[in-house]
């Protein structure tokens, strides 16, 4: 039930904006950060579930281990799955890349990364960082300490790139 309690209010402003019409627009709504790989493994199954009725709502896993290549990544995932991804879950960089999803699963290395990396600016450009709304960190309780420092410090230079730091726009939910 956790996961649900930040998935549902997500979704929720995912859905007003297919009403609005502005879901069309490229761009992250929300961030879902994992400090470990198995369990962003973990949620996107769990994303598949949530969003196979909702194909206008599209979300990806971006981890060190995300193949850069669509035609690798689908050769790796039908070697795993034995059939094709949802048509809304993207599976390789390149994809993300160009066409940002609206749901983004990493972990805080991968997104130190990301913020760096000029191939992956498209992921924070996307409306001037207008569409970002969301920033979640699942199981909160291991960022302590010296890592605790490190993402704080990451959160702001986030907020920084997709918000320039307003309050009041990008809603963080800690678990």
């Amino acid at each position: 039930g956790k996961t649900e309690c930040f998935l549902y209010p997500i979704l929720d402003h995912l859905l007003c904006e297919r009403e609005t019409e502005t879901l069309a627009k490229p761009g992250v709504r929300a961030l879902l950060m994992y400090p470990m790989n198995a369990l962003a493994r973990d949620q996107i199954k769990r994303l598949r579930d949530l969003l196979a009725p909702f194909p206008d709502i599209t979300f990806g896993r971006y981890i060190g281990e995300t193949p850069k290549k669509y035609d690798e990544a689908l050769r790796e995932w039908r070697d795993q799955e034995d059939r094709d991804p949802l048509p809304n879950e993207l599976i390789s960089r390149d994809r993300m890349q160009v066409s940002p999803p609206h749901i983004l699963l990493t972990n805080y290395s991968m997104l130190e990364y990301l913020l760096i990396r000029p191939e992956d600016s498209p992921l924070f450009a996307a409306s001037e960082g207008t569409t970002w709304r969301f920033l979640v960190f699942d199981e909160a309780h291991v960022y302590n300490g010296a890592l605790g420092m490190e993402i704080s410090m990451l959160v702001r230079k986030l907020k920084d790139r997709v918000c320039r730091s307003e309050p009041n726009r990008l809603r963080c939910i800690v678990t």
